[in-house]
């Protein structure tokens, strides 16, 4: 009973000094929270506020602040998804509900690198962790889920930077009052736009 109470005394206080650490070490500070955001603890739109902050901050890095975001996310996504691959498939249904293991599973098995490509590019709550643990412990090709997942997060991240780079302040204060649901929108729209063009024809080449 002390330690909780101790832990949520401490938790805010260490929770700042961490945001400040992150925004600190501007493109760098992806690459640490990449890896927590892509485990198994994910933190939420962390990613996206960050590269969002940087680059109306800093306006002409925004393609460095976008390159940077993908090297974290796709660094993450790569160590949760040997994780899995080691652990196999009982480390992975351990971690999620039946019904949560039986949607993943028909989606990855139908789509692929597809699915993969087009989870990467939503925001929060799209399952990005369980389609990764789920390469993983379906022992899929390493080389097909980097190239799906960089894909994905490039698409993504460049798109987030390029918007706060130009619409900086009028992007962060809708985000701020409304949360992620017009970015949930906007990049709704554009990952479906992007699955016509590029996965559509892929799948009738391979009929």
């Amino acid at each position: 009973m002390l330690i909780r109470q101790i832990l949520a005394i401490v938790a805010p206080t260490l929770a700042r000094s961490f945001r400040r650490w992150i925004f600190h070490l501007g493109g760098l500070g992806f690459i640490p929270l990449g890896l927590l955001d892509s485990s198994v603890i994910p933190l939420p739109g962390s990613m996206d506020a960050l590269t969002i902050v940087l680059s109306a901050h800093n306006q002409e890095l925004w393609l460095y602040y976008a390159l940077m975001a993908t090297l974290g996310s796709v660094t993450g996504g790569y160590l949760t998804y040997r994780l899995a691959r080691k652990g196999g498939k009982e480390t992975f249904e351990r971690k999620f509900p039946a019904r949560t293991l039986e949607k993943v599973y028909s989606i990855f098995g139908r789509w692929g690198s597809g699915a993969i490509a087009i989870v990467a590019l939503l925001p929060p709550p799209a399952p990005m962790v369980a389609f990764m643990l789920a390469a993983g412990a379906m022992q899929y090709s390493v080389k097909k889920f980097l190239v799906a997942l960089t894909l994905g997060r490039i698409v993504r991240y460049s798109l987030l930077a390029f918007l706060a780079a130009h619409y900086g302040r009028r992007v962060v204060a809708v985000i701020l009052q409304r949360g992620h649901l017009v970015l949930i929108a906007v990049i709704a729209l554009i990952a479906a736009a992007i699955a016509a063009l590029i996965f559509i024809p892929l799948s009738k080449r391979k009929k």
